[in-house]
């Protein structure tokens, strides 16, 4: 009985709550001003202000154009073109995959593991599992889906935007297609030094596990 009027009671206050709620939405409904909208409070008219000299855009260099709409100096078309690439921009160095392998140790690895399998001691602590980079979903993904993923979030993973540099987000990109090759690459597209050595290695393992036999 007494469980039954704690129940009752509670749910009566959750509904008065409620009420209240819906009843007070001064935060909702105060007075504002569209962005870029006319306003007579300021002298040029505009109710939105221009950033101040050197104020540092959300994303800059050739990105800036999808987040604050200013087209950086130099030819606009190569700008423009960066900005909305589908694949990764810049040359596949070393420098950038040291810089990437960097960068994902730092804000990937936790959750995604160094591996990449989505097995990250985040996870392992009770996290939900991302998934792995070396699914058949993901390896076929193109570049701009993990630039994507990187900069907005995806499900439960917040967005990096605000954290990583969008040149650093292109060199975890092609991080991550490193990582997908050293899971699933093919003998045949390594040069004929590294074929022959994988050649003596599978020679000498097979060698030894017919001496173990014999024995």
């Amino acid at each position: 009985m007494r469980r039954a009027h704690f129940l009752v009671c509670a749910c009566g206050l959750i509904g008065f709550l409620a009420g209240c709620e819906k009843a007070k939405q001064d935060m909702y409904d105060q007075p504002r001003y569209k962005p870029f909208a006319r306003s007579d409070l300021f002298p040029d008219g505009s109710s939105s202000r221009t950033p101040p000299p050197a104020s540092v855009p959300y994303s800059g260099g050739p990105f800036a154009g999808t987040s604050s709409g200013r087209i950086g100096a130099g030819d606009v078309s190569e700008e423009i073109a960066a900005s909305e690439a589908r694949s990764n921009p810049y040359p596949v160095t070393m420098q950038l995959l040291r810089r990437g392998q960097e960068r994902f140790g730092i804000y990937c690895a936790p959750c995604h593991s160094p591996a990449g399998d989505g097995d990250g001691l985040v996870a392992r602590r009770g996290f939900p599992h991302p998934p792995s980079y070396h699914s058949e979903r993901l390896r076929q993904a193109p570049d701009r889906h993990f630039f994507d993923v990187i900069s907005n979030g995806y499900g439960i993973m917040y967005p990096y935007a605000d954290r990583v540099a969008p040149a650093d987000r292109w060199a975890i990109v092609a991080y991550i297609r490193a990582l997908q090759l050293s899971q699933n690459a093919n003998a045949n597209s390594l040069p004929p030094e590294s074929r022959q050595r994988l050649a003596d290695i599978s020679r000498s393992s097979a060698g030894t596990r017919g001496e173990g036999g014999a024995q």
